[in-house]
């Protein structure tokens, strides 16, 4: 394969207005808006923050870690043991179908462009179901294949969220763009540093507990009425 452009390719990668159908979940932020818990730009940040530390550190990007590595490894056997540990660690049934659904849209896009052994047997056991295909564990897939830095990958996955939460936000709440804008300036810092911690996950912490945001999500599957799908 020539050699890739990487700061082009992580931009392709994490871009928000990449047609996986980000924009159609909220992780249960719906749920907090209509039960008046986030109202404004304080409170919206502060659901951010919390999902970006308390959940995705240990969910997701953890899991994107282990899962770049396995890749570059071309241990098949450790991505699938990683794509299944995910489903178990995703409690709240919409947010695992949010997982697998943008998971398998990624892979639709990236799987062709690049023809990746790895990457077309990892597509092959989540055809033979396998696996699910979880997001993360394909980002991290597609990155490593891509020749993008572990570290790049951890910071434009970081971002891409905060993106996809701001924006949500805004529509939601309702807040500004100008407030969007500045609620997603002032995460700069606390994503550089989570985008630091992400490089050596703690895999005893991989599924910790998110009890409020699991109940958020769950609450979100019997709305009386909704915008996004989780």
């Amino acid at each position: 394969m020539p050699k890739i452009d990487t700061l082009l390719a992580t931009l392709h990668l994490s871009d928000p207005t990449l047609p996986i159908g980000g924009f159609s979940h909220s992780n249960g932020l719906e749920t907090y808006v209509q039960l008046g818990i986030v109202h404004n730009a304080a409170t919206a940040n502060t659901f951010i923050v919390q999902m970006l530390e308390q959940n995705l550190q240990y969910t997701d990007v953890a899991l994107l870690a282990l899962a770049y590595r396995a890749f570059e490894s071309n241990q098949l056997a450790e991505l699938i043991a990683l794509d299944n540990r995910c489903s178990a660690v995703k409690l709240t049934k919409e947010v695992r179908q949010a997982s697998n659904k943008l998971g398998m849209r990624l892979l639709k896009i990236f799987k062709p462009l690049l023809n990746h052994d790895l990457l077309n047997q990892y597509m092959q056991a989540i055809e033979q179901q396998s696996i699910s295909g979880h997001y993360c564990i394909a980002f991290g897939c597609i990155a490593a294949a891509m020749n993008i830095a572990l570290a790049e990958a951890i910071a434009a996955f970081y971002y891409n969220a905060a993106v996809g939460m701001v924006t949500n936000c805004v529509k939601l709440v309702p807040l500004s763009q100008q407030t969007g804008q500045q609620l997603l300036f002032g995460l700069h810092p606390l994503l550089h540093k989570l985008g630091m911690a992400g490089l050596h996950p703690n895999e005893t912490l991989i599924g910790v507990c998110c009890t409020a945001f699991d109940v958020r999500s769950m609450q979100h599957e019997h709305l009386y009425s909704r915008l996004y799908m989780s």
